[in-house]
């Protein structure tokens, strides 16, 4: 199993992708820590993966953009496994508008969820690995990384700046045996997503349906959206891949709608 043992936390991860992350984490034998802003729905996730696949796991209520809420998880972490093996950053919220409408507070909220909570996730977990010698961080980018869309510029801003942030923790980290990398999904059919539907229908003044067809899926090569169990797999990919070889990197899953 390529992740038997190992300690790993999954932000927001109580639905959505991170939810498929750390069910598929644990499907190799990972133990995981289910991190997510609703503290219920966090424990029932844990409680439903121990009675799945035989691992332990724990609901950790954790507001990635609090310093003490995020330290405190990661201690609760250490303290029932005795390390941390891997993280993944993944918590993340959608707002849409043109810029000029866009308010600053929702600005400032979607790059402190994004960025912030990487930046203090890594921090907090980037200790314990050193002391291992042995650590993968993964971040949850998106095409958005590579690209822009019209409506997202806090969102694109944000997860451009996961690349720079992943990068920076790969040279740092690459000979104490810590690995960073950023998975970049295309558009993925989870709530984030759904709501994001009718917004971009009404900014946009097309309809929903021309907004999966043409906005969503319309670069792509077979007009499908990204799921998150491909999501999972490529987490599982980067957390299993244990050489340097792998550093620093970025993978774009999207059928095709981003090529580099």
């Amino acid at each position: 199993m390529k992740l038997k043992d190992k300690a790993c936390i999954v932000t927001g991860a109580a639905s959505g992708i991170g939810n498929a992350i750390a069910k598929r984490f644990a499907s190799e034998g990972g133990k995981v820590a289910i991190a997510d802003l609703n503290a219920e729905a966090s424990q029932k996730a844990a409680d439903e993966i121990k009675a799945k696949y035989g691992v332990d796991a724990l609901g950790i209520a954790m507001d990635v953009t609090s310093e003490d809420q995020v330290n405190a998880g990661v201690a609760q972490v250490i303290e029932a496994w005795g390390g941390v093996d891997v993280l993944v950053s993944n918590a993340g919220i959608q707002i849409v508008n043109p810029v000029e409408n866009f308010a600053y507070a929702d600005w400032k909220k979607m790059l402190a969820i994004h960025l912030d909570g990487a930046f203090l996730t890594s921090k907090a977990c980037l200790p314990h690995m050193y002391a291992k010698g042995a650590g993968t961080v993964l971040l949850m980018g998106s095409v958005h990384s590579k690209e822009a869309s019209p409506l997202k510029s806090a969102y694109v801003t944000a997860k451009h700046g996961l690349l720079g942030l992943a990068r920076v923790i790969a040279k740092e980290g690459g000979k104490k045996g810590v690995r960073a990398n950023v998975i970049c999904p295309g558009f993925v059919r989870t709530p984030l997503v759904d709501k994001q539907i009718p917004e971009q229908a009404k900014e946009l003044g097309i309809s929903e349906d021309e907004v999966v067809k043409r906005v969503m899926l319309g670069q792509t090569v077979d007009g499908e959206f990204t799921t998150v169990d491909d999501i999972a797999e490529v987490a599982l990919f980067f957390a299993g891949f244990e050489t340097n070889a792998l550093n620093g990197q970025s993978l774009v899953a999207s059928h095709g709608w981003f090529m580099e």
